[in-house]
């Protein structure tokens, strides 16, 4: 049986040039890493980031208190434990805790020893990491044909850009149809052929944290009409290969009870502002609305849901931070028909999951999801894989903590290509 001998932190810089959490643990002769993502529109329920608070570091941000957490108390809980053990492991990382938000120890200090021991299970039981998240958790079979559909963000706004737009990605999403490859192709040439539209109409294109084109445009509508030339200008029609997505992180301009949008000089009351996500979706056919109203407007949520949800992905990401409690909620009240799935909103690889399982067995829609503050790993690609999720949003096809992921998820539709169905229907490994 392996057991971890050794645990490592250390302050690194994530791709915003702001601190995170790398740890490291090792068994008899294998290591595996962990770096955490951190997200700038956050949402009021997710777990506490643990941060130094000391101005002369870093604005306050540094991380190296969480560091000194895993080194000098949490090493000493873990090491002789098998990492194999998951549940039982983050569940200790829990207790140690004590808090309903990860108060105490900081969710980014947790999910670092929670996912770098979840990818050391991996190697000691020599499986690639999306197989050992199959074979433990049994939530999906994966195939060349059924992985995760990516939602590529080519427009960055709000806090994800210049705060030049009020809302805060705009997606391209290849038809659920295709294959991964043909995907990575549809969403990284219109991504260029975005650019080439900036271009010729001599805008200003910098980019956002996500990788996405933060152009300066007169209101949010203009973003979209950008995207469908774009789609216009290459090989695939709109809403037939390619459709609109829009992460409105809604929140960040509901002031007052009201909507406070670019598009109309007066604020929207919340009845209206779903008679205007339902005129953008009449007009541009949007499949996903993420986000789309306050993340405390529960009855709102409710509404526009039973408006067009038949139809429309409604996805929940500030209204449900990860949380089971709160998917909980959305489901009985049928506020949504999507959630996102952040493991550092909630803590834990095991609580994640079971987010994961209780969205499957209600028929809610999983989108496994980077931050805007990301690193250069691709844990979260094996991660979406092996538990079956339906969507990924990892960002642009740009930069290389968003590149890193495609990548990935790229060579395993290779592997899974290459393994012949009746081969892979025998070899598929399993765990007690």
């Amino acid at each position: 049986m392996a057991i971890i001998k050794a645990v490592r932190a250390r302050e690194i810089l994530d791709s915003r040039g702001t601190p995170t959490i790398e740890t490291s643990v090792w068994s008899n002769d294998t290591g595996a890493t962990a770096t955490i993502p951190s997200g700038a529109s956050v949402g009021d329920k997710e777990a506490l980031e643990l941060r130094d608070n000391d101005p002369s570091r870093f604005q306050g941000k540094g991380v190296l208190k969480a560091v000194h957490l895993i080194n000098q108390v949490l090493s000493k809980y873990l090491i002789g434990q098998d990492p194999t053990k998951q549940n039982s492991i983050d569940q200790m990382l829990i207790n140690l805790d004590g808090t309903k938000n990860k108060g105490k120890l900081g969710a980014n200090t947790i999910l670092s020893v929670s996912q770098a021991i979840f990818e050391l299970g991996a190697r000691v039981s020599t499986m690639q990491t999306y197989q050992y998240v199959q074979a433990k958790y049994n939530l999906h079979q994966p195939t060349p044909a059924n992985l995760p559909t990516p939602m590529f963000n080519i427009i960055n706004g709000g806090k994800h850009g210049n705060q030049n737009l009020d809302f805060q990605e705009y997606h391209v999403i290849p038809s659920s149809k295709l294959d991964f490859k043909q995907s990575l192709r549809i969403g990284t040439e219109i991504y260029h052929q975005l650019k080439q539209q900036l271009i010729n109409k001599n805008a200003s294109y910098s980019v956002g944290d996500e990788g996405g084109f933060a152009p300066d445009l007169n209101n949010n509508q203009d973003a979209i009409d950008l995207i469908t030339e774009a789609i216009q200008s290459t090989p695939y029609e709109l809403n037939k290969q390619v459709f609109l997505g829009l992460d409105l992180a809604a929140s960040e301009f509901f002031k007052n009870k009201q909507y406070k949008i670019k598009d109309r000089k007066n604020p929207y009351s919340a009845e209206d502002f779903i008679k205007y996500l339902i005129d953008l979706k009449n007009k541009f056919g949007h499949i996903l609305l993420e986000d789309p109203l306050d993340q405390d407007s529960w009855a709102d949520w409710t509404a526009l849901t039973s408006l067009i949800g038949q139809n429309t992905l409604i996805v929940g990401d500030d209204l449900i931070t990860t949380h089971p409690f709160l998917l909980k909620k959305a489901i009985d009240q049928k506020a949504c028909n999507a959630v996102i799935i952040k493991p550092n909103q909630v803590g834990t690889i095991s609580e994640a999951v079971s987010v994961i399982k209780m969205a499957k067995a209600n028929n809610i829609a999983c989108v496994v999801s980077h931050r805007s503050g990301d690193t250069n790993e691709d844990f979260l690609a094996d991660f979406a894989v092996g538990v079956g999720a339906d969507y990924v949003k990892f960002g642009a096809p740009v930069r290389g903590e968003r590149t890193i992921k495609y990548n990935r998820l790229s060579l395993i539709h290779d592997y899974l290509t290459l393994s012949s169905p009746s081969k892979a229907a025998t070899t598929t490994p399993t765990l007690p």
